[in-house]
């Protein structure tokens, strides 16, 4: 059969599947979470050894380290997707939820109820975990959900998707609700976004180049964030060691994320205390750091950051610092340099987090905590499909509610228009 054929069967199998798992009652997709989540603990050693062939022929590629960390699923990982997809079933069903009701001056009683989106087409890199997070998302919203995943994680997600739909089927469900591509060539994504007849959007999660790849050839509408360059800003007066530790965590912590810091911006007032302890500490975890002419005085070891470096997302080991005098400059750097992704504030001074939450745009905006939050476990969500930056229809982490819509309902006693 070929590609197009392929595809075009999933994504209309998709669609019909779609109008049941609609019907589904909360307790029967918590159900079949639940069988999704004990399989992957009991296949723990199958999901490893596909795993394996796939990390074989990365490392053989020479893709990058942080390529590699993601697509890596160890027992923790398992672990972690068999919790999120409890996680998932222990949270409050959106569908049919009814989010205002109103009344109008001829008597009809008007409102909005939550409804799936219907399908969903994601399309990502690396990750297998993602390939669990959107199946189990997309269940329990009610939609069916068409997965294509990188050819580099190829036989770690042809065993999720055995997994996955093993349990959709002991439960009832059609398999069709939760799909994996079953071709690794990449002319299946150009197939896949032709598809607007059966899928509802399209949600692209990993690099740059992937994600405007996508947003360029979809006849489906796009939901993305092309690049997260999250800024952390040391404000003057802020807790010196608090920030030291956040800061750290922001970039040292996992480095080959979207949500790590790329930038570290410091109000001259504190500069000179805190730049030279906090330099050491990130160089003595082989941090490489690029800074403006005032951090270079202030730290030897940093090299001359060059106009290049302030909008790059790294994913890696290196960080720009950049001096700034005043918070005014830091919110205009953010506001040039920034992708809309993360961005935090470490201050002391009530007011000026509370105006740097209010002026700073972008999906998630913290003050006094790590830009690593920005995670849909972290926020409370269970777990998240992806983080959007487009803000339509949604903006920042996407879980539960964020895969639905709403309609209006109106109910009446016999009105007619005059």
């Amino acid at each position: 059969m070929s590609i197009e054929q392929t595809i075009a069967n999933m994504a209309r199998d998709a669609k019909e599947a779609a109008k049941m798992v609609a019907r589904l009652g909360t307790q029967e997709k918590d159900k079949a979470l639940e069988g999704i989540a004990q399989k992957l603990l009991d296949e723990a050693a199958t999901i490893k050894g596909e795993n394996e062939k796939d990390l074989k022929d990365a490392r053989e590629k020479e893709l990058s380290e942080a390529m590699i960390d993601r697509l890596t699923v160890s027992d923790a990982v398992i672990e972690s997707m068999a919790q999120g997809l409890r996680d998932v079933a222990k949270l409050p069903d959106p569908v049919g939820r009814v989010t205002g009701m109103w009344s109008r001056p001829n008597g009809l009683q008007v409102g909005r109820v939550r409804i799936p989106l219907g399908v969903i087409g994601m399309i990502y890199e690396s990750r297998p975990n993602a390939t669990i997070d959107a199946a189990g998302l997309c269940l329990k919203a009610g939609n069916a959900v068409i997965l294509r995943g990188g050819s580099e994680a190829f036989h770690s997600n042809a065993v999720l998707a055995q997994i996955i739909q093993g349990a959709l089927r002991e439960a009832g469900i059609p398999e069709a609700a939760a799909q994996v591509v079953p071709v690794p060539d990449r002319a299946a994504v150009n197939v896949l976004l032709a598809q607007e007849e059966y899928l509802d959007l399209i949600i692209p999660r990993g690099g740059e180049g992937l994600i405007r790849f996508v947003a360029e050839n979809s006849k489906i509408p796009v939901l993305k964030h092309y690049k997260g360059v999250c800024h952390v800003y040391v404000d003057k007066g802020a807790d010196l060691g608090m920030a030291e530790n956040v800061s750290f965590n922001a970039k040292a912590q996992r480095p080959g994320v979207c949500n790590a810091m790329e930038t570290l911006l410091v109000h001259e007032a504190v500069a000179e205390s805190f730049l030279p302890q906090m330099a050491k500490r990130f160089t003595e975890a082989e941090v490489e750091l690029r800074g403006c002419p005032k951090t270079c005085d202030m730290v030897p070891e940093a090299k001359p950051a060059t106009d290049e470096d302030w909008p790059m997302e790294y994913l890696d080991l290196i960080l720009t610092v950049k001096v700034v005098s005043s918070m005014d400059e830091a919110m205009d750097h953010i506001g040039k340099y920034g992708s809309a992704h993360t961005e935090a504030i470490l201050t002391s001074d009530y007011a000026r987090a509370r105006r740097f939450l209010r002026e700073v745009d972008a999906s998630v905006v913290l003050v006094n905590a790590s830009t690593r939050f920005n995670d849909g476990g972290e926020l409370g969500l269970g777990a998240e499909i992806g983080i959007s930056t487009s803000k339509l229809h949604a903006y920042g982490p996407m879980g539960l509610e964020e895969l639905t819509t709403t309609k209006f309902i109106v109910f009446g006693d016999g009105q007619v228009r005059t």
